[in-house]
């Protein structure tokens, strides 16, 4: 029997691919939760926000995290609320602009 395909959000695939703009880091758990590596991580290497961390816990799973400037969110909840955050509103109208000059660019006679 065939299976049913899950459907995607299309507010989520919007979000995700905002989220492909920003820079990340991957980073190891260790000891710590990965919630608590993260903010450590974010402490020591004083990154600015905005920023992906892409925890890795074992060898078989990674928690994501996104830095803003309103604190640490799980990437799942700001793919669905990308429109929350200034700062991917900025990337994403700056994403729009750089389409918009490709396609013109590429459009010339």
């Amino acid at each position: 029997m065939a299976r049913k395909r899950k459907r995607k959000s299309r507010r989520r695939q919007e979000g995700r691919k905002i989220l492909e703009l920003v820079p990340y880091y991957n980073i190891e758990s260790g000891e710590d939760k990965p919630v608590t590596a993260a903010r450590k991580h974010i402490a020591s290497t004083g990154i600015v926000p905005p920023a992906l961390l892409i925890v890795r816990r074992n060898e078989h799973t990674t928690d994501r995290y996104f830095w803003a400037e309103k604190g640490l969110f799980g990437a799942q909840y700001v793919e669905e609320n990308h429109f929350l955050f200034p700062s991917l509103q900025s990337l994403e109208i700056a994403d729009k602009a750089d389409k918009k000059t490709v396609a013109t660019a590429n459009s010339g006679f």
